[in-house]
């Protein structure tokens, strides 16, 4: 067990005792903050929970609309046992937070998932200074920098005409809740019609019922005509790519987007044609700059290239250790 006088991480999660509540917990507990809806960072079965606003639907949709669910907008600060705390926007996905903890003017950062370019179907990433932060590392090597995302959805829009052209069906696989948002979002629906997985689908109903616009999608499973799905964009979950799924489709060109499409040779592991490194969470130089901005005294790191990212802020002269916890960073969150 890791313990300090404001959290601890347990069997279950990161615990703060003064405030009586675990953060993103991954077995149930009496008190969780929710950084977001993710399937690793949402767990069910909680008595009680806490959240943003923006993501009420989505946490009701996946873990049952009868949850004791109290929301906060972000910004907005709650007094616990002494503690001020509040939640502030953290990029990821749609109604992601950080959670800024105050106690006796020392100042606690848990980021959860985070990326700072800015994208329309979420709030943008807030910095924020503190004292210590926890921080995730999915993507944290040098390799991993991003092009800018309007340059990938070009990219994308541009396959997807190709196909089009060639009487192909275009099918880009895309993690279900909220990468598949953000393509959805970029995509040029002039080019044809854009049909969806039911999981996807019903993430973007989640979407449209918070506010955020996205152009017209229909769930693949309603359509009888099978000769629509020419020149269509279909997106789906990683998950479903199989031979079972996709055999509806005729003359398909199939792609991924995810960050790992960086790494040379995932795509040829993949089996697919085409592969969009476009990710949900920070690159190499978005950590670092997130890590910068804080001016924390000590930093937490976990999930992801984590022991490297512990080591590069080591040398920096920084007071930094990996945890070890359950998060996944870019996972296939498919609903069950």
């Amino acid at each position: 067990m890791i313990t300090t006088e404001l959290l601890e991480l347990t069997e279950s999660g990161l615990f703060c005792a003064a405030g009586n509540f675990f953060i993103d917990p991954w077995n149930p507990v009496k008190k969780a903050i929710i950084t977001h809806g993710h399937a690793d960072h949402a767990c069910r079965g909680c008595k009680k929970y806490l959240a943003s606003e923006d993501n009420e639907a989505i946490l009701k949709h996946r873990l049952g609309s009868d949850i004791e669910l109290q929301t906060l907008k972000y910004g907005k600060k709650l007094y616990l046992n002494g503690l001020t705390v509040s939640l502030h926007p953290a990029g990821h996905i749609l109604g992601s937070a950080q959670i800024r903890i105050e106690d006796k003017g020392k100042i606690w950062v848990v980021s959860g998932d985070y990326k700072v370019e800015p994208d329309p179907t979420c709030t943008p990433f807030e910095p924020l200074a503190c004292h210590t932060l926890v921080t995730e590392s999915t993507f944290a090597l040098p390799i991993f920098r991003w092009q800018p995302q309007q340059d990938i959805l070009d990219d994308i829009n541009n396959w997807w005409e190709t196909n089009r052209q060639q009487g192909r069906t275009s099918v880009l696989f895309a993690y279900a809740l909220g990468k598949a948002q953000r393509v959805v979002a970029g995509l040029d629906a002039s080019i044809g019609p854009i049909f969806t997985h039911g999981a996807v689908e019903h993430f973007n109903q989640c979407y449209r019922e918070t506010g955020i616009t996205l152009p017209s999608t229909q769930y693949v499973g309603e359509v009888e005509d099978k000769r629509r799905f020419q020149n269509a964009m279909i997106i789906a979950p990683p998950s479903v790519d199989s031979v079972w799924w996709t055999k509806r489709f005729t003359n398909m060109s199939s792609a991924f987007a995810s960050g790992w499409m960086q790494i040379r040779g995932n795509r040829r592991r993949r089996s697919v044609d085409r592969g969009f490194a476009l990710s949900d969470h920070s690159d190499w130089g978005g950590l670092i700059d997130t890590i910068t901005a804080a001016g924390a005294e000590t930093i937490w790191v976990t999930h992801g290239y984590s022991a490297e990212l512990v080591r590069w802020l080591r040398e920096q002269g920084l007071d930094a250790k990996a945890i070890t916890t359950r998060f996944s960073g870019e996972i296939d969150d498919t609903e069950d």
